[in-house]
């Protein structure tokens, strides 16, 4: 079993929860395959027309015996066809039209056959492959496990491990029409696999399930799944109709996770109202149990290690972001993970408010900045590096806040029209997108160049800090002066709305957006009451740290290297200083600017009178005076 660790890209300041690591896991697993293999050249000859998968396995047992039958036609003369197979398997007979056809195997994994005649541009045909063998387990593409006591098998394919269990054409450029797959195994296991299941037969100790697919549909999503599956169905009833929701559940826990599974309805519809109708509506959606932790966004059925909220979210959003419209390439993979992972970010701001959507910015912004450096944008040099490509700091959690920091650029309802444009344009949808076609909408619908962002936050590298001045803190006008530094030298300067949160004596909050677009810009900004404190990015709607804030001419921020502890604070509040740093005065602030505490020469203080919740405290020192924020317990 191939699982990669993280813990160089991401187990640091801010590092993601133990299940979102688990979800990337889970789908870069067979990404080991991208050091030794790339989307084939040798077929780029012929377009994928319809295929029949006809699959005999028992989950008791590391083997596959298989007849692919595959429809394709010609898109330049061609005399012989190449499909993607691992030599793991063995190939028993080709035929077209009944005749049979000579093939070879060769050391790159490739099936080349022999068509016995030339096609012409344009002409189609249809070739049968007959295959049996073991897939090597250890890549994690075909897994025969089990769970109390039973045998499972499962598939995970993505990026390119399509080819360890069937033939098949592997690359980002030319998605499979539609799909009939017939799963044979013993009779007394259920079997799963994508669309809607047409039927079954049973012959002697074996049963055979039909599904059969009618959505465009690349190779990597492709999956089958067999154990002694419980079968719970769920109806959706949407605005444009219904259709199940069908979930293969491991009988042992199937009280629980029925239990769990009741918010994937909320966050169907959801999706439903703010990206449009869910795109594969005339069969189903659906989950499969598996022993891996996280999940896989096979079309119509996610593979699932549990059923938590966040990764129902990200497996549905997928259907939209990824199985819809693909990625098409993996350097563009932020198209399917950083989409993917905002919108479990919105079912928390839908859910649960606005204070639980701020902490989960927070938590990205944190991880994203652990390091310095690193696009969202794969380089070309690493798409033969699944660690780099399948990295949750960059693809996942930076991509998603530049998704975030690109609606709050545009707009809501700018953003969110861009983005429905995106997909469903007639190019794009149940088809492949790079990151310019994604631009291209977003400057559309807003009618605005991006170039200068996308180049920012997509295509170079880091994020900004910013050293904010405030003059004139007494009512009428004042003053707000930004200037940056940049974490990598690939971006000279970061244009950004940047988001300032100014608090006033009487408890007053004036909350503004200053379009940024120079360095040493300042901003006239209206006050009409007596300024106490001022935040910068206060709810974390731009990738940035670090930031401080010089109020007249008191410095507040900059925390000089002085932290907290514990934060949160139940009844004691300490300050651990740096050698040479001596506290003289402390002064403790409500959100509503209220002073609430005071002390002085003191680095712990009695807060058990405070009222829970956010408060800043304005310590003057040696070195400087400071502003720093903490939450009272």
């Amino acid at each position: 079993m191939h699982i990669v660790a993280l813990t160089a890209f991401a187990q640091q300041k801010g590092a993601d929860t133990p299940e979102f690591e688990s979800l990337v896991k889970s789908e870069m697993r067979t990404a080991s395959h991208l050091k030794s293999f790339e989307a084939n050249a040798n077929t780029g000859n012929y377009d994928v027309g319809h295929q029949t998968l006809e699959f005999t396995v028992n989950p008791n047992n590391q083997y596959i015996s298989g007849k692919v039958t595959t429809v394709f036609t010609a898109k330049q003369p061609m005399s012989s066809i190449t499909f993607d197979l691992d030599n793991a398997l063995t190939v028993i007979s080709v035929t077209r039209n009944g005749n049979g056809l000579t093939f070879t195997q060769n050391n790159n994994e490739e099936l080349v056959i022999n068509l016995g005649t030339t096609l012409a541009t344009g002409q189609q045909a249809t070739v049968v492959v007959q295959y049996n063998g073991e897939p090597a387990w250890e890549t994690g593409s075909f897994m025969t496990d089990e769970h109390n006591g039973q045998p499972v098998l499962t598939t995970l394919s993505e990026p390119y491990g399509a080819k360890d269990w069937w033939p098949c054409k592997q690359d980002l450029n030319d998605k499979i029409d539609g799909v009939d797959v017939y799963v044979t195994a013993p009779s007394q296991y259920v079997a799963v696999s994508n669309g809607m299941q047409l039927g079954t037969t049973t012959s002697g100790s074996n049963k055979t399930t039909h599904f059969q697919h009618n959505y465009p549909i690349p190779a990597y999503l492709v999956a089958i799944a067999v154990t002694n599956y419980s079968i719970y169905t769920q109806t959706y009833n949407g605005a444009a109709g219904s259709f199940p929701i069908v979930n293969y559940l491991y009988p042992e826990n199937q009280t629980n996770s029925q239990a769990q599974l009741g918010q994937t309805l909320d966050i169907m519809q959801f999706f439903e109202d703010t990206f449009g109708q869910y795109p594969f509506h005339e069969e189903k959606y659906g989950h499969a149990q598996w022993n891996v932790g996280g999940g896989m966004e096979h079309t119509t059925v996610s593979f699932m290690g549990n059923f938590s909220r966040e990764l129902i979210a990200h497996e549905l959003a997928h259907q939209w972001f990824g199985d819809k419209v693909t990625c098409g390439s993996w350097q563009d993979i932020w198209l399917n993970e950083g989409f993917a992972t905002y919108l479990s970010g919105l079912i928390v701001e839908d859910q649960d408010g606005t204070e639980a959507f701020t902490s989960w910015k927070e938590q990205k912004v944190q991880n994203i900045t652990a390091f310095p450096n690193g696009s969202v944008y794969i380089p070309a040099s690493d798409t033969l590096n699944e660690g780099r490509i399948f990295i949750s700091r960059l693809s996942y959690n930076k991509g998603s806040m530049v998704v975030h920091m690109l609606r709050k650029k545009l707009g809501d309802a700018t953003f969110y029209q861009g983005v429905q444009n995106y997909l469903n344009d007639e190019d794009l949808a149940y088809a492949y997108a790079k990151t310019p076609d994604f631009k291209a909408h977003m400057e559309t619908a807003s009618g605005l160049n991006l170039t200068q962002f996308f180049n920012d936050w997509v295509y170079n590298q880091g994020y900004p800090t910013y050293n904010v001045t405030v003059t004139g803190p007494g009512p009428g006008n004042v003053l707000v002066t930004l200037n940056q530094s940049q974490s990598d030298a690939s971006v000279s300067f970061f244009e950004a709305p940047v988001p300032i949160r100014l608090h006033g004596s009487g408890g007053q909050v004036l909350d503004v957006v200053l379009d940024n677009i120079t360095n040493g810009q300042s901003f006239t900004v209206p006050l009409t009451f007596t300024l106490v404190a001022a935040e910068v990015n206060p709810d974390f709607d731009l990738i940035s740290i670090n930031n401080t804030v010089t109020l007249s001419t008191i410095t507040l921020s900059g925390n000089l290297g002085i932290s907290l502890y514990p934060n949160p604070a139940t009844n004691v509040l300490k300050a651990h200083l740096p050698d040479g740093v001596a506290i003289s005065h402390a002064t403790f602030y409500n959100t509503l600017g209220q002073k609430v505490l005071e002390a002085s020469t003191d680095t712990e203080w009695n807060v058990s009178a405070l009222s829970a919740g956010v408060h800043f405290i304005k310590l003057e020192t040696s070195e400087g005076n400071v502003q720093l924020k903490f939450v009272k317990g």
